[in-house]
């Protein structure tokens, strides 16, 4: 009772927020997941942690919907044709995007949007006033920057419009992530892309060709953080082995890889293979959701996640460095460790075939979780330390190797000063540097603007501040960037300075 009523006097929480709050309550007001001694006590010390999804799961985490599918067909439960022209496209959208649930109750990606709308420009006057007000309606109504857009690899004039309206807009929600491709993604479109995101943090830049790889498929889709699924697939959860608390259970490297971490790995998997079983068999979902009954989405396509943090100070404290050169991201031999563990657990991952996985060999997926809010004292995924970062190249080289054992890259997060926005055009030749020095994802924003990217995540400085003096704001996930700014640090990255800025 007393979290209820701390929540009903929020002031700060608008009335959504509160309702989200209130059922958050009640859905760890039992108790109906069983995982066993050893995870409830690893859970207990923080070396599990099954990121606030609730004791009692009655949706996937994830859900990647075919809104193709959409276009082509309509839905009957909806009662919506399929669309004619642009306003009847975005309307069906719009219609489609608040029965889509996810982990935060918005959808965690609302499709290639680009390539959805292309069909419907006729008039590019018209479309563009179409796509502004359509991504202003997300803006306003989708309030969780966690609902993610993917556009590209193509160039279309609806991808083009979308970037100028999201430039003019300035808006928080959705994230947005260009897949690119060599030879396919033109050098006009990149660049325009990385225009948009010095100014506004988005979009990212995927490695389409990577993913194509990886996924076996070009049906793939980015969402919520850099999370990569099937599209008509998703996430049934993501449960997250905190690397840096398991570290201080072992009593060498030795210990660690060859106790500690098989351990940790087996019943977090334990942990997933709980909260997957619940919501595919006990749940309503796959049985009565319209998702699944008309095809959106497939039950065959979902899998977990094994979700990993820590890693940076989980090889600082096996190696009890001392001095700052010879920590992660500073030093090889730190560097090479991080590299082993990673293996290692990848391996493990891959070992262990799930009875509730019917895709990827029964595997769950390895994933570079971002961080929460209220972590403290260690660093999302494999990430290098916020304060301790390389210089740029250095950076992206020590990050490369790791991203091969995560289907959907490390996701790192640079910072350009301001010199940039004069020139796009260097942005992309650094991004596609990283790419072929092994990078799959790439996220970047400008210095000194509104708009930041905290992890995988966006939320506006202006936002954070009327939070920290109490007042309410739209963005759910503005509520994130105010812990994991104080907790994390992640408004103080390292500004890369453009080449000749100082002369």
């Amino acid at each position: 009772m007393s979290q209820v009523m701390d929540i009903i006097k929020d002031q700060s929480l608008t009335y959504h927020q509160q309702i989200l709050e209130l059922a958050a309550v009640a859905g760890n007001s039992e108790t109906v997941l069983h995982y066993g001694e050893a995870a409830d006590e690893l859970i207990k010390q923080n070396v599990i942690c099954t990121m606030f999804e609730g004791e009692i799961p009655y949706r996937p985490r994830y859900i990647v919907p075919d809104y193709e599918k959409l276009m082509t067909q309509g839905c009957k439960f909806l009662e919506l044709d399929p669309p004619t022209n642009i306003w009847e496209a975005t309307n069906a959208l719009l219609i489609f995007y608040k029965h889509v649930p996810s982990i935060t109750s918005f959808p965690v990606y609302i499709g290639n949007i680009d390539t959805l709308l292309q069909p419907f420009v006729k008039d590019e006057a018209e479309a563009y006033l179409a796509i502004k007000l359509f991504l202003q309606h997300i803006d306003r109504t989708l309030t969780n920057s966690f609902v993610h857009a993917n556009i590209g690899p193509i160039d279309t004039v609806a991808g083009r419009l979308i970037l100028k309206a999201t430039e003019e807009l300035q808006c928080s929600m959705p994230n947005i992530t260009l897949k690119c491709e060599e030879g396919v993604t033109s050098n006009e479109f990149m660049e325009l892309s990385a225009s948009v995101a010095l100014k506004t943090a988005k979009p990212s830049f995927a490695d389409h060709t990577k993913y194509k790889k990886a996924f076996g498929t070009e049906n793939y889709a980015i969402v919520s953080c850099y999370n990569g699924f099937n599209i008509s697939g998703g996430g049934y959860t993501l449960v997250r082995l905190v690397l840096s608390n398991l570290a201080k259970k072992a009593t060498s490297v030795e210990d660690f890889l060859e106790n500690q971490l098989p351990m940790g790995a087996k019943e977090t998997l334990r942990v997933i293979d709980e909260r997957s079983r619940f919501v595919r068999e006990e749940s309503t979902f796959f049985t009565s959701n319209f998702l699944v009954k008309e095809g959106f989405v497939s039950r065959d396509l979902f899998t977990g996640m094994l979700g990993v943090v820590g890693l940076a100070e989980a090889v600082n404290t096996l190696l009890h460095t001392t001095d700052s050169t010879e920590r992660f991201g500073r030093c090889e031999e730190a560097n090479k460790l991080g590299l082993t563990i990673i293996e290692k657990l990848s391996e493990l991952v891959k070992k262990h075939h799930s009875p509730y996985v019917d895709c990827f060999d029964g595997n769950h997926f390895l994933h570079a979780q971002v961080g929460l809010d209220t972590d403290d004292g260690f660093s999302p995924g494999c990430r290098i330390p916020v304060g301790e970062e390389p210089d740029l190249m250095e950076h992206i080289l020590q990050s490369a190797p790791f991203q091969k054992y995560f289907i959907n890259g490390i996701g790192d997060i640079f910072v350009f000063e301001e010199t940039y926005q004069k020139h796009p055009e260097a942005l992309v030749r650094i991004v596609k540097g990283a790419f072929d020095n092994g990078i799959h994802y790439f996220s970047a924003y400008g210095a000194g603007g509104d708009m930041v990217r905290v992890t995988g995540y966006l939320a506006k400085r202006s936002e954070v501040e009327r939070l920290e003096n109490g007042e309410a704001v739209l963005n759910n996930a503005a509520i994130f960037a105010k812990g994991a700014k104080n907790n994390g640090k992640a408004f103080d990255r390292k500004e890369r300075r453009y080449p000749d800025a100082d002369k």
